[in-house]
């Protein structure tokens, strides 16, 4: 009988991330880790290994089923479709290639960049609240207009050769790879509709009763997560869309957004 406790890490019970996201994440990285070979775990060993409920687990093998990355099938179970597993993370945070392709400038102001500490940021990267980070803190806009603030932590075990790179005018991928050759591949996102605070609105230029979004992610590199990121993003300046095809999961990106007339 197969031992599927092995190697299986806890989930975090007192995290922010939903427990269905933290095994959906667990079960990729076992994965990618040549874990399920042989077999994939039922719904019932799923729910004994990692303590969570059945609905838990049905939901967290339900997203792996809608990338293609395992099947279910009546009387079979589920099993790992190899073909499909090795899959990059959508452009959710592609800001800077979504601004230039929209034709307008796109410039970052950087706050801050610089080694910290942050107990928080530590707990989403799976590490020691005493590990030093690096923090990328960051004002992203689209011509003379802010529409994000963005603010990521790494550890800086691997991040210290980006302390002295220049995010005015890239992203953090490609620095990842010009820098340190690699960057996440997989991971969790939320994003969830956000009051302003008095600093936001200030910082981002907001008129009255305009919203936000807050978009939470952890990016996972070789198994580890290596990214925690924490970005507001103006409502009246970015939309999210869904492209979607029957039985296929929906893929989500973002647009500048525009008014009637014609403005950003």
């Amino acid at each position: 009988m197969i031992d599927f406790s092995d190697q299986a890490q806890r989930l975090d019970r007192d995290g922010d991330a939903p427990l269905w996201a933290q095994l959906e994440t667990e079960l990729r990285r076992r994965m990618e880790a040549g874990h399920f070979t042989d077999r994939f775990p039922t719904d019932r060993e799923l729910m004994e290994v990692y303590e969570v409920s059945r609905h838990t687990a049905r939901h967290a093998v339900s997203q792996l089923g809608a990338d293609g990355i395992v099947r279910r099938a009546r009387g079979v179970g589920t099993s790992v479709d190899r073909r499909r597993f090795e899959r990059s993370l959508g452009n959710l945070y592609s800001l800077f290639q979504v601004v230039e392709e929209a034709g307008v400038e796109q410039h970052s102001e950087v706050r801050g960049l610089e080694r910290v500490t942050d107990p928080v940021a530590a707990g989403h990267l799976e590490l020691d609240p005493a590990t030093e980070l690096v923090l990328i803190d960051r004002v992203r806009f689209a011509g003379p207009d802010p529409v994000a603030i963005d603010r990521i932590w790494l550890p800086a075990e691997i991040a210290e050769p980006l302390l002295d790179a220049d995010f005015t005018r890239t992203s953090l991928y490609n620095e990842m790879d010009a820098s340190i050759g690699r960057h996440p591949t997989e991971g969790w996102e939320r994003i969830s509709p956000k009051i302003p605070t008095a600093e936001e609105r200030d910082v981002l230029g907001l008129d009255d009763g305009e919203a936000l979004f807050s978009i939470e992610r952890v990016g996972i590199c070789g198994g580890t997560p290596s990214e925690w990121r924490v970005t507001v993003i103006r409502g009246s300046k970015i939309a999210f869309v869904a492209d979607w095809t029957a039985g296929q999961r929906s893929e989500l990106r973002i647009e500048m957004a525009t008014d009637p007339t014609g403005g950003q």
